[in-house]
Formats: structure tokens, sequence, C-alpha cells
């Protein structure tokens, strides 16, 4: 008898508890703030570029607060040897802190691409205040095609390799021909 009480008074307790957290979580969570990047906010100059050479990456006026610090992001192949500013990182993404404009814009920040530069980069730049923006680069040779990445001498291996099996499953289909013709004789 007191333990069906105690049970009782606990699920009472715990029913209490979620309509509580109902009552009260429910307005909290639905007042949450997300930040979304505005569309279109950022972008790069030119939108394709060869290997080794500078772009310019900017934000329109309004994407930040005025005169906060902004975190710029590269990220791609490579993107260890992205030059943002003067200063060149040892890691496949690098980025560095800058200042928005009075205006909440972010004035053009000089990028250089890596020498071995290959497909897209994305760049991205955020603050404490705001989402920011994105934009990417594309890659192309100096004939106006992307760059893959796809280095032909580097399949040496592959073909090397291929024609090393061909080679070794003819030399068993042989040997099995073979076998079978004597064991029929």
């Amino acid at each position: 008898m007191i333990a069906t009480r105690l049970r009782t008074a606990r699920r009472a307790a715990l029913v209490a508890a979620v309509a509580t957290l109902a009552v009260f979580g429910a307005p909290a969570a639905a007042q949450a703030s997300t930040i979304y990047p505005p569309s279109g906010a950022c972008t790069t100059s030119p939108a394709t570029a060869e290997p080794g050479s500078t772009i310019a990456f900017e934000c329109a006026a309004g994407t930040f607060s005025g005169n906060e610090s902004v975190t710029v992001t590269i990220t791609g192949e490579n993107g260890a040897a992205a030059t943002i500013g003067m200063v060149r990182f040892a890691i496949t993404t690098a980025s560095e802190v800058v200042s928005s404009g009075a205006d909440g814009s972010l004035p053009r920040v000089g990028i250089t691409m890596p020498a071995n530069a290959t497909g897209t980069y994305n760049i991205a730049a955020i603050s404490s205040t705001s989402a920011g923006g994105t934009a990417a680069v594309s890659i192309t040779g100096a004939d106006g095609l992307p760059v893959t990445g796809l280095d032909s001498s580097s399949m040496l291996g592959l073909w090397i390799g291929g024609g090393a099996l061909i080679a070794a499953g003819a030399a068993l289909g042989i040997a099995a021909i073979v076998r079978r013709r004597r064991d029929s004789d």
C-alpha cells in the first residue's frame, strides 16, 4: 500500500516536471535565434582564377556590424598554401581575422591562390554577431578549362599494376588450359 502510494507520487512529480518544462521551455525554444547568412552578401573577383593568382574577396555593407573583427577562411585542395593578405598558413584551411568597415562591409581582402591550386575553393567570412557570407572561386588553367587535379604521370603506377594483374590472369588461364589437356590425355 505504501509502495503503491510512493509510485503514484513519483509519477505525479514526473508529470508535473514535464508539464513545467513544456510550459516554460516551448516559448524559449520558439524565441531561439538562428542566424543565416544573406544570399549573395560576399563575392570573389574574379570568380575563376589560375593557380598562383590573386583574387579579391569582399562583402556588402550591412553584412557585419561596424568595425568588428571578421574571420575570413579559405578551404580547398591545399588551402594551406593560400595566402590571405600577407600571411601564409601550413594547414588545409587558412584563416585570418580582419576588421569590417564602419558601414558593416568587408573591404577587399586579397587572397593569393596556391601555385598548385585545383578545383573549387570556398571562402567564408563570419563574426561574433553575424553569420556573414560565403563565396567560391574555381581554378582554371591558362586555356580557361577547369583544373581538376588529375595528373597523367600519377597514373603510371595504376597502369603498371593493372598490366601486371592482366598478365598474371592470362598466365593462370594458360596454366589451367594446359593442366586440363594433360588430365584428359
